[in-house]
């Protein structure tokens, strides 16, 4: 039974995926807190050098098992994060990808409806697919390809905030919905092919930076401690049970970060372009009205400052520690993929 947050202000909390980039940030911080926090994770895209700060802390603990598969535990609060985050990681295994989003989702909103616990999805932008209007309301429905090479997180993750709202409405289930945008900081895995760590190591190691079409494509990137912040707060108001989107509004094209990255490593790097990949949506800013509404909430990092410490991030880390991605065709379009498969099926 969930507990009383005015009786009892430390609560017992579970957070799945708790050892990836975003949940071990997230963990840190609830465990600073002073609440007991259950970290979720089954290893895939994470390790527990994420967290092992937090491994002699006797208000922390880690449990490896799948989302996937039905969890038990007495908890107040769960914060929904498991799902491989990348494209590298999430088309290496899409039906996994698809799993964990709903099947995970569905078994972590059974375990709310149990035990009378609030979850918190972590949603993403990528709902809003390629999108046609800028910058992203909530409100907008997206424009989302069903079967092209991201869909399986796009759609996953469409599926699985469909699943949320309608445990709310039949279950009465206390449900917080936030869509997540761009994010980076220390943590990141250094191979995980999100373009913040991929400019960065490439920049620290003196290698050609790859920017994907003509790099005109835009991002908005939020700093790691402003996105976590956000999320609390989302999870402890009372006004709205979301979506709400969490990221900086402040636009940047692919080409912008590649220069910052050059300037801010004072690397040697040349930019190069390649072919732009499959689905990749042209732009990506949140209208984060709501979040200031109702979170009392605005990111206060400015990319400028926060890539210098994800690039110190970087440049400490002994790379030989950190597996490069397995073969995978997230630099690949759709048609490209479906043309190998037919060539296969011809042979």
């Amino acid at each position: 039974m969930a507990a009383d947050k005015e009786k009892d202000p430390f609560l017992r909390i579970l957070v799945t995926g708790g050892c990836g980039f975003l949940g071990s940030h997230l963990c840190r911080r609830l465990v600073n807190e002073g609440h007991d926090v259950i970290a979720l994770d089954n290893f895939f895209t994470s390790q527990k050098m994420n967290v092992k700060d937090l491994l002699d802390k006797p208000n922390f603990e880690v449990v490896r098992h799948d989302v996937t598969k039905e969890f038990f535990i007495e908890v107040d609060q769960i914060y929904n994060m498991a799902c491989p985050a990348s494209p590298v990681h999430y088309q290496y295994n899409p039906v996994k990808t698809m799993k964990t989003s709903i099947i995970g989702t569905m078994n972590m909103l059974g375990l709310a409806k149990r035990v009378k616990a609030r979850i918190l999805q972590a949603s993403t932008s990528e709902v809003y697919g390629d999108p046609t209007v800028s910058p992203q309301p909530e409100e907008y429905w997206g424009n989302v390809n069903c079967n092209g090479v991201r869909s399986c997180y796009d759609e996953g993750k469409r599926a699985a905030e469909t699943l949320c709202f309608d445990y709310h409405r039949q279950n009465g289930v206390d449900i917080r919905v936030v869509r997540i945008f761009n994010t980076y900081g220390p943590g990141m895995h250094p191979y995980d092919g999100r373009v913040v760590s991929n400019f960065l190591v490439q920049a620290l190691n003196g290698e050609d930076i790859t920017v994907y079409g003509e790099g005109e494509q835009t991002r908005s990137f939020c700093y790691v401690d402003d996105l976590v912040d956000g999320i609390i707060r989302l999870m402890n108001q009372e006004q709205t049970v979301g979506p709400v989107n969490i990221g900086n509004p402040c636009e940047f094209t692919i080409k912008q970060l590649a220069e910052l990255a050059i300037k801010t490593t004072k690397s040697k790097s040349k930019i190069v372009y390649l072919p732009l990949p499959g689905d990749d949506p042209k732009q990506r800013k949140p209208d984060i009205t709501k979040a200031r509404k109702y979170l009392g909430w605005e990111p206060k990092v400015p990319l400028e400052e926060g890539i210098i410490k994800a690039a110190e991030y970087f440049g400490s880390l002994d790379l030989s520690r950190f597996k490069k991605p397995t073969k995978h065709t997230a630099h690949l379009n759709t048609e490209q993929i479906e043309g190998g498969a037919k060539k296969k099926q011809k042979v």
